[in-house]
């Protein structure tokens, strides 16, 4: 299992960024909520901090005109007046809106407009136009002061500035502590379930034994350890699965194997994978194929002196060896009876060598037979009896099936052994012609042969001297 970064590391983790992320954007959206308010309510204060400015002017504009002082001297005092804040325009109407004075710049509020009981206000730009009528001067004059809010605005940014700063601040002192308390209660487990979830991963695909986990050995006193340990429960159930799967998946394909294994000791491989796929019917018709026939001269007389565990060990020593010829000679093996030995070229793959690779194959059970005589002291000889022709080949029965050859040239095979001569090879006419080229054969003559009548036969001496390799 890899080990858990440091702290710090942890801090700048992708889950702790996007947490730190969440928790900062959050405190700054409800900030801002507040702020918008408090903008709005500074600005008011503010603008009425302008207009009790404007106000006092106006009075004293009034106070003035009441002390009956000249035009001339009226304007200097108002000049004197407006230097003096951020007024920059004062206009006096007389009765029925007539206008009186203007000093500095002229306000754009309509006075034709100003109703008799109200205070106007109207803001353009960075302007501030305020009219207070007669009525509420309760003077016959009308007037109008315009101001210059700039420093308002100014006022306001700075005020919003300072808010601003405070607000970071505030969310970055907030998300660091929450971060703080968040790394050691949850994004410290997290990371350490995500580590062991990679181990057990790790560890299943290399078919690892029971690992041992870290978010399991370290406890939080919350939610998380009921998932840690849901998790190494999940994993230790997972892990007895995949174990008895594997083991039972061994023993199967040890099952499997043997059972082909066996498979292929009874039938052909070909075969075996025909009946594998699902074909119940099975058989073939060959337009030439070489069947041997090999019996034991005086095996049944041996069954009377040996016992029978020694006389079946004998027979499977003999039969062994045969096997191997088998083999080695590329021939199917197709059953033994009792003493019998029955074995076939050509089937089930075709091969045109059929008959040369049946005599080779006799001639070296020959040899076999006399290895095997000379080891346990017995006269072991064979009667080998072989024919060539057409024979149909397939798979009979359901249970304890086998494959198993019919025809005409499996019969006359059958009697070239059993009407052969004890330690010879005896040939059909059919198998003579195919091997005369290559094989010394002499002719025994003619001779009965049951159900076919008189028959030429030969017997197989072995190869010509220029077929010796």
């Amino acid at each position: 299992m890899n080990k858990l970064p440091k702290f710090r590391n942890l801090l700048i983790s992708r889950l702790s960024r996007q947490l730190a992320l969440w928790i900062f954007a959050s405190i700054i959206s409800i900030e801002a909520i507040i702020l918008v308010p408090s903008y709005a309510r500074r600005e008011r204060e503010l603008l009425a901090k302008t207009e009790s400015i404007a106000q006092i002017l106006v009075e004293s504009i009034i106070a003035l005109k009441q002390q009956n002082i000249s035009e001339e001297m009226l304007l200097q005092q108002i000049e004197q007046l407006k230097d003096r804040t951020e007024i920059v325009g004062i206009a006096i109407y007389g009765g029925n809106y007539r206008l009186v004075m203007v000093v500095g710049e002229p306000p754009t509020i309509a006075i034709a407009d100003l109703p008799n009981q109200d205070i106007v206000r109207f803001r353009e730009g960075d302007r501030y136009d305020i009219a207070w009528s007669a009525m509420v001067l309760n003077q016959p004059y009308t007037l109008v002061v315009r101001n210059d809010i700039r420093p308002v605005y100014r006022e306001l940014y700075a005020f919003t500035g300072r808010i601003f700063i405070l607000v970071i601040i505030i969310s970055v002192f907030v998300t660091g502590v929450m971060m703080l308390v968040l790394v050691k209660a949850v994004i410290y487990p997290i990371l350490s379930l995500r580590n062991d979830l990679i181990a057990a991963g790790e560890s299943l695909d290399r078919e690892n034994k029971m690992t041992q986990f870290y978010a399991v050995s370290s406890r939080h006193n919350n939610e998380l350890d009921d998932v840690m340990a849901a998790f190494n429960q999940t994993f230790e159930r997972v892990n007895r699965e995949i174990q008895q799967r594997q083991q039972a998946e061994a023993v199967l394909r040890l099952e499997q194997e043997k059972s082909e294994k066996l498979l292929l000791n009874i039938l052909p491989e070909m075969i075996a994978i025909q009946l594998k796929q699902g074909q119940n019917k099975i058989a073939k018709g060959f337009t030439e194929a070489t069947i041997l026939f090999a019996d034991i001269v005086g095996f049944t007389p041996l069954s009377a002196r040996y016992s029978p565990e020694v006389l079946v060990e004998l027979l499977n020593d003999i039969f062994s060896e045969f096997d191997q010829l088998t083999e080695q000679h590329g021939l199917e093996k197709i059953k033994t009876i009792g003493d019998a030995y029955m074995v076939v070229g050509g089937i089930p793959n075709p091969r045109p060598d059929c008959a040369a690779a049946i005599a080779n194959f006799a001639l070296d059970m020959q040899v076999k037979i006399q290895q095997v005589s000379d080891r346990c002291g017995e006269p072991l000889k064979l009667r080998i009896g072989i024919n060539t022709g057409p024979v149909v080949a397939g798979v009979i029965g359901t249970k304890k099936f086998s494959y198993d050859l019919w025809g005409d040239a499996v019969n006359t095979a059958s009697r070239m052994e059993s009407q052969g001569i004890p330690g010879s090879i005896q040939v059909t006419e059919t198998t003579y012609k195919r091997l005369c080229d290559r094989y010394s054969l002499v002719q025994r003559g003619s001779i009965p042969i049951k159900g076919k009548g008189m028959m030429t036969t030969y017997l197989l001496i072995g190869k010509k001297p220029t077929h010796d390799l």
